[in-house]
């Protein structure tokens, strides 16, 4: 089973190997929320390759941890994933946005599959994360010389630990990205301004789809939901440090 990094929405940024290893499948499956909605992951699998993707659904709008509907689900989608490799399926792929093993919903998938046959074998194909994506289009280097580059998830019931990661990170001499913070926007915008990064921090949502938005933090008016001072789940934040001669981080 191989699970196959589609990037974070556009589909041109499969890569080929991506690409060959969706069209030789004999099943191809894609996260969703529930089956009558669609599925982000398959729906740019498909613009890529025209494959069809069967959906498996996630508890992906659980909020609350480690849950009783997350864990039902991971069961489940690992019983519809054996049947097919028990009716004959040998090369099953499974699309997941970005890259499999960053924050993926395959990390689940596979390790369910592989506590209850661990004869197959699992590999995975990396793909464009949204942090890279943002980064190229915005103009914004990740990481120069010796500078670390720090990735803090904001979501789950412990936001507030993240928050406070967020500032520890702030505070340190390398960029700091942040994922799913768009609930908590306005506490984001203030770590950033304390830590004097306004000026080239970066906001990205919904890359690759047509409500994506890319603007610098100042301008973050036009990314947020009218006076709610939130953003979409698909968020990225990137604050680069103050750079100042070039090669000043060698």
């Amino acid at each position: 089973m191989t699970g196959v990094g589609v990037g974070p929405g556009d589909p041109e940024l499969l890569t080929l190997k991506a690409v060959r290893v969706l069209r030789e499948a004999d099943a191809v499956f894609a996260p969703t929320t529930a089956l009558d909605k669609p599925s982000r992951a398959a729906q740019i699998a498909h613009e890529a390759t025209g494959i069809e993707a069967r959906a498996l659904v996630f508890a992906l709008d659980d909020t609350g941890g480690l849950t009783e509907a997350r864990t039902a689900a991971w069961d489940e989608a690992a019983r519809v994933v054996l049947d097919a490799f028990r009716g004959g399926a040998l090369r099953i792929a499974f699309a997941t946005l970005g890259d499999p093993n960053l924050y993926s919903t395959f990390t689940y998938l596979a390790h369910t599959v592989a506590a209850v046959e661990p004869g197959i074998r699992i590999r995975t194909v990396p793909g464009i994360t949204a942090m890279q994506d943002l980064a190229a289009r915005a103009g914004v280097p990740l990481a120069e010389g010796r500078e670390p580059l720090t990735l803090v998830p904001v979501a789950g019931p412990d936001a507030d630990r993240a928050l406070d990661a967020v500032d520890a990170a702030l505070a340190g001499t390398g960029t700091v990205v942040v994922y799913k913070g768009g609930r908590h926007l306005d506490a984001l915008v203030a770590a950033v301004e304390r830590a004097d990064r306004r000026e080239h921090a970066v906001l990205g949502t919904d890359l690759g789809l047509p409500t994506e938005t890319i603007a610098r933090l100042a301008r973050r008016s036009a990314t947020t939901e009218p006076g709610s001072g939130r953003a979409p789940y698909f968020t990225t934040l990137i604050a680069p440090p103050a750079r100042g001669q070039r090669g000043g981080a060698l």
